[in-house]
């Protein structure tokens, strides 16, 4: 196999029978109107500046302020980060193209915006799944008075970063590839193939870094709600003593990951579909809607954090006072 294979559709080819393909990496394609590429381009600068900005204030005042430097903050900070990164990369691209109405960047680029779209997305779901993890731990203290510290969250962040490059780097390399979308002017897997190679990449990425943490997640909390229905009713158990703030990060915790599966479940169910019926005809708008859909979870979490933690909130609240003096 070609480690530097081109995408399916990316060479215009013609013949005495028909007339040339499309190819996104020179010009539009000719059933999109031009004010859809401008709208496209109009919600990613939207997007992607809300994003950049409110995770880069997460992460300067987490780091400022030091009674927020705890293992929970760590990993949500790692989150930040993940979603800080998929806006500078995918984002910003993603706006430029749309602008051009195809992705003029060319082969290369598209490649980098696939691998680093899903890189970074994949990062930010596993530190999802690793928050769970924390929050059974904490809460439900299956090692006894065990005390996670920010020596296991800097592990749990290494895991996360490792595994989601592992799993991310392979398109590059020749298993699989990363192409463009429908609408051409986004870069992501290779859904549409039919070939046994790119059917299996994409089987092992599902289970790995979608299935697994998804389990990871459900399992924990599923867990975590057992035990908090037992306080509920038996207020001298164990977790009777859970204190007020560990409830609220818990909380928190919850409707962030309700918050990120809402944007990525529509992607999810989009890209299984292309996968088991990689033949199957989508107007290019509506297959484009999943994907942009899907990048508006990096501006929800910041959002979810400072106003679900008072300290965060105050923090802030104090960083920005002292930016106005």
């Amino acid at each position: 196999m070609d480690s530097f294979r081109a995408p399916e559709n990316e060479s215009l080819l013609s013949s005495s029978s028909g007339p040339a393909r499309w190819d996104p990496f020179r010009r539009p394609l000719d059933s999109i109107q031009p004010w859809h590429f401008r709208l496209l381009a109009a919600v990613m600068l939207v997007v992607t500046s809300l994003s950049l900005a409110e995770n880069l204030a997460v992460i300067l005042v987490t780091f400022k302020f030091k009674q927020l430097r705890q293992p929970v903050n760590y990993v949500i900070v790692n989150l930040s980060v993940a979603d800080f990164l998929v806006s500078l990369t995918g984002g910003t691209i993603s706006f430029l193209t749309n602008l051009k109405g195809y992705f003029y960047m060319g082969y290369w680029a598209c490649v980098l915006e696939g691998f680093a779209v899903t890189f970074f997305g994949i990062v930010a779901l596993w530190s999802l799944a690793l928050l769970a993890f924390e929050r059974y731990i904490v809460i439900c203290r299956p090692m006894g008075n065990t005390r996670l510290r920010g020596k296991h969250a800097a592990l749990g962040i290494a895991f996360v970063w490792t595994f989601s490059f592992i799993w991310t780097i392979p398109p590059t390399m020749g298993w699989s590839s990363y192409t463009t979308s429908k609408i051409g002017t986004t870069c992501e897997p290779n859904w549409y193939s039919g070939a046994f190679t790119d059917h299996t990449y994409i089987i092992a990425f599902f289970t790995t870094c979608f299935i697994v943490p998804l389990s990871v997640i459900l399992v924990s909390y599923g867990k975590l709600m057992r035990k908090l229905r037992k306080v509920r009713s038996n207020t001298q158990g164990r977790l009777g003593t859970t204190r007020k703030p560990e409830r609220q990060v818990t909380r928190m915790v919850v409707v962030m990951i309700i918050a990120f599966l809402i944007c990525w479940m529509p992607y999810a169910a989009f890209s299984i579909l292309v996968t088991a019926y990689p033949s199957i005809e989508l107007d290019p708008c509506l297959a484009a809607i999943p994907a942009f859909f899907s990048k508006t979870a990096t501006v929800y979490n910041p959002i979810i954090y400072v106003f679900m933690n008072k300290q965060v909130l105050y923090a802030l609240k104090v960083s920005l006072t002292s930016i106005s003096i």
